[in-house]
């Protein structure tokens, strides 16, 4: 139902579900990191 004419950028569909997917997948490598190194994200940064 996407057809070229239809905006891909600001508050619509199209974008807050790539923002979500993409969001979710930075939370889970930043655990994954955490477990595997021991060191909280700051910690690993040199800021904590």
């Amino acid at each position: 139902m996407t057809d070229s004419t239809t905006s891909r950028f600001g508050f619509v569909a199209f974008a807050e579900t790539w923002n979500g997917r993409l969001a979710m997948l930075g939370f889970v490598i930043g655990l994954g990191t955490e477990l595997l190194t021991g060191q909280g994200i700051l910690g690993q940064l040199g800021l904590g």
